[in-house]
């Protein structure tokens, strides 16, 4: 199973949806989910079980998200490649990328995915230390995965005329 093909069926990502995603507006604000996440977590403290709503609207707005905005005016800057490459790397199945680009991906995703526990524990416990340590290595190890996935762009729109397509 393919967690990325997963999530992105569940989001209901087609192709006029990541046009818009790739508006780097879109996914500079998409990286405020785990922090906004965290915030209406830890708000339970104050307002009870109404911070369930709180943990409903982020998560609507993280579905939301890549519908909100427009297509962008172009995507000659470094957030809308990299959503433009997160395309590539859930296409390559299909069309295979180099092997350095899927290594590396997935050490990216192995080592972001150890800010999870840190980040739960933190807010399970209302430790504030692990759960601005989990955000670091989370929304750290998404940026940097981000940054291989321009990269990964980069490669592979000079073999595919369908991925050169997507630059204007």
């Amino acid at each position: 199973m393919d967690l990325g093909k997963t999530l992105e069926a569940s989001m209901g990502m087609d192709d006029a949806t990541w046009v818009r995603h790739a508006n780097p507006w879109s996914g500079w604000t998409r990286m405020t989910a785990l922090p906004l996440l965290a915030l209406a977590i830890w708000s339970r403290v104050w307002i009870g079980w109404w911070a369930l709503g709180l943990i409903a609207l982020v998560i609507v707005r993280v579905v939301l998200n890549p519908r909100l905005f427009p297509k962008p005016k172009s995507t000659d800057n470094w957030m809308s490649r990299g959503v433009l490459g997160e395309r590539v790397w859930l296409n390559r199945k299909k069309i295979a990328i180099p092997t350095h680009h899927s290594v590396w991906a997935n050490i990216l995703s192995l080592g972001t995915a150890v800010g999870i526990a840190p980040f739960a524990w933190g807010l399970w416990r209302y430790e504030i230390w692990p759960v601005c340590l989990g955000l670091v290595i989370l929304v750290g190890g998404k940026l940097w995965f981000m940054d291989r996935m321009v990269w990964l762009f980069a490669d592979m729109k000079d073999k595919h005329e369908d991925y050169r397509a997507l630059l204007y």
